[in-house]
């Protein structure tokens, strides 16, 4: 982690092949022309739902544009990693508690973790008291939020996986927090592509 020493030269070379003009009726395709062609604040309102750190999201937007979705990733990959704690732990602080009362209306964001924490949504009143009670626990040892990378995951499991992380030392549990992260802003960024494709 550190300074992200990229620029947009740089986004352009992740890129790498331009697009093939005989997959311009690819969905995939659309949806990438889609977000290289939004105004820059449009780009970062976007992508800030795939990662809640504003940095990010200004680096990734700056990046375009991007060709195909592996340098899509690959950037966002890259960029997440260079980033200082501060830019990880905003990110953190943009998702709700697991096991927390979700609503499927509101933001698009919103809509999108209540999704992916179905799991903890359907547990049981003890499930769900665990998961506050050791959520509690976790921000008091860490000082932030429990990030755990949930779509397709039972309560049981986010829970055993709480209970196996929060006995990490600091340093170790921002590591799997981040990493963690990472796997949720590449399923977004899925869904947002998704979502332009639709437009």
């Amino acid at each position: 982690m550190g300074d992200a020493r990229l620029s947009p030269a740089a986004g352009t070379a992740t890129g790498a092949a331009s697009a093939n003009p005989r997959q311009s009726d690819n969905p995939g395709t659309r949806a990438l022309a889609a977000l290289n062609a939004l105004g820059r604040s449009e780009a970062e309102a976007a992508l800030l739902r795939c990662c809640g750190s504003v940095r990010w999201a200004r680096l990734m937007a700056a990046l375009r544009p991007f060709h195909t979705m592996k340098a899509l990733t690959d950037a966002a990959e890259d960029v997440w990693q260079a980033l200082a704690p501060q830019d990880w732990l905003q990110a953190f602080e943009a998702h709700p508690r697991i096991g927390a009362s979700l609503s499927t209306h509101g933001s698009r964001a919103a809509a999108w973790s209540a999704d992916e924490q179905a799991g903890a949504t359907a547990a049981g009143r003890d499930e769900k008291r665990e998961l506050e009670r050791l959520n509690d626990e976790y921000e008091q040892r860490f000082g932030h939020r429990f990030i755990v990378c949930a779509s397709g995951l039972a309560a049981g499991e986010m829970l055993s996986r709480l209970k196996a992380r929060i006995t990490s030392s600091p340093a170790d549990e921002l590591a799997t927090a981040a990493a963690e992260q990472a796997k949720i802003t590449e399923l977004r960024l899925h869904k947002l592509l998704a979502e332009l494709a639709e437009a």
